[in-house]
């Protein structure tokens, strides 16, 4: 499926969205975010039975921030920069945030500015060895959005979140691995194999647990260890609900593989 400046393949129950816009290495638009939300309800959209999500760029880059042009203003005007956050950046934002399912960011070259935000929402982020992050928002005189200012520092910790937002130098997907900030570094031409392999195993999986688990994990950071108990006791409850944990016991005794169906 072809949106403005974004493309949704669908591959059974895994889905892939592709930042389409390469002879900008991917920069993000208003027209690629109103794009990417059009595929996102084709994702959300039970009817296309889509169980886990691979984000990708097109071409060399994954994604090289805001797309600047026809962004200057040479009439002394001083417009809101954080306006196109609230209104456009921070809706696609909550809606990858709360997914129903597994969430696979594959970075294929650099990441930078808001592009690396986009990157690090995946629940696992992997990356091709050529591929870069980069926190470029002071090389332009603003500061890091997308919500990296939460999920950096969770990720690498308060000194290198504020070395690389300081600095704006180039953090090699190598690093990135040592650091922590990704789960697997591929070989270029491997990564999006790779990552649909990894996206059929979460799919085929149960998907209700799986949706419970990222609920679980990014509800952790801000609750303290009381509320963290009862919110794992009441999500189990749902959990232990669905027809997925039935399935899953009866293979347990059987001695065979479950089939989940994400029910």
């Amino acid at each position: 499926m072809d949106f403005e400046r974004a493309r949704l393949d669908i591959d059974g129950h895994v889905a892939t969205l592709t930042l389409n816009h390469p002879e900008v290495m991917n920069a993000v638009s208003m027209e690629m975010l109103g794009g990417l939300m059009l595929a996102m309800d084709q994702v959300e959209d039970p009817k296309n039975g889509i169980r886990a999500l691979i984000m990708t760029g097109e071409g060399r880059g994954f994604c090289t921030g805001a797309n600047l042009q026809g962004r200057g203003d040479n009439s002394g005007a001083r417009p809101d920069a954080g306006a196109a956050l609230e209104q456009s950046y921070h809706p696609f934002l909550r809606r990858l945030r709360n997914l129903k399912m597994p969430f696979i960011t594959a970075v294929n070259g650099p990441a930078a500015g808001v592009g690396m935000s986009f990157a690090m929402m995946g629940d696992l982020i992997l990356c091709a060895k050529s591929s870069y992050f980069l926190q470029a928002f002071r090389r332009i005189g603003l500061v890091p959005d997308g919500g990296s200012t939460w999920i950096l520092p969770r990720l690498v910790g308060k000194a290198r979140a504020m070395e690389l937002s300081l600095l704006g130098e180039k953090l090699p997907a190598e690093t990135a691995l040592q650091w922590g900030l990704v789960n697997r570094v591929y070989e270029d031409a491997n990564l999006i194999e790779e990552a649909k392999k990894l996206a059929l195993d979460l799919a085929n999986g149960p998907t209700v647990s799986l949706s419970l688990i990222r609920q679980l994990y990014w509800e952790s950071t801000d609750n303290t260890y009381e509320e963290q108990l009862n919110l794992e006791r009441q999500l189990q409850r749902t959990a232990g609900n669905s027809e997925d944990f039935k399935e899953g016991v009866k293979a347990f005794l059987g001695k065979r593989p479950a089939q989940f169906k994400g029910e």
